[in-house]
């Protein structure tokens, strides 16, 4: 299989598959780009290894390259903030706030990562892949070999132990 062929391939099958990346991620620039981004997943891994069923390659790259973007999205929509009641929401500082409101939610920040630091390694590893990563409880729970309930009460336990450090560095109003 050469690259002449995937060219050929590629321009062939060129539209039927920004069809269906722009299914996928209801965007047709973002579709546009994926197409791009397939045809070279697809060229560096022809240089690698022969590729028998090259089509069905082609799509099935674009295809995945769509979900990659998909999940990547998803979690960059999600915040560490979804537990948090809306009062503590409103207490945190706004751009334009005084200098003092800013040193303080400074040092709320820097207590709560020391507080986080503190968390067991599981512990810091299901905030992080819960928070950051926006994984469900029972992806992991099946990474860290855990039951889902075990992942549910440690991260009520480490929201409880933020809410309490928020409580008690929050200045009454």
């Amino acid at each position: 299989m050469t690259l002449s062929h995937l060219d050929s391939v590629f321009i062939s099958q060129r539209t039927p598959l920004l069809r269906t990346l722009v299914k996928i991620v209801k965007n047709t620039s973002i579709a546009e780009e994926l197409v791009q981004e397939t045809y070279l997943r697809v060229a560096r891994s022809l240089r690698e290894k022969p590729v028998d069923h090259l089509e069905p390659f082609l799509f099935q790259t674009g295809r995945n390259l769509a979900l990659d973007h998909l999940r990547r999205e998803r979690m960059q929509s999600r915040t560490m903030l979804d537990d948090v009641p809306e009062d503590v929401m409103q207490a945190v500082p706004a751009p334009g706030s005084s200098s003092e409101d800013s040193l303080h939610a400074e040092r709320l920040l820097q207590r709560l990562g020391s507080a986080l630091q503190q968390l067991s390694e599981r512990q810091q590893r299901i905030f992080i892949l819960s928070r950051l990563h926006g994984q469900g409880y029972a992806q992991i729970a099946a990474e860290l070999g855990v039951s889902p309930s075990t992942v549910q009460k440690e991260l009520k336990l480490i929201m409880a132990l933020c809410m309490t450090l928020l409580d008690r560095l929050t200045p009454p109003t």
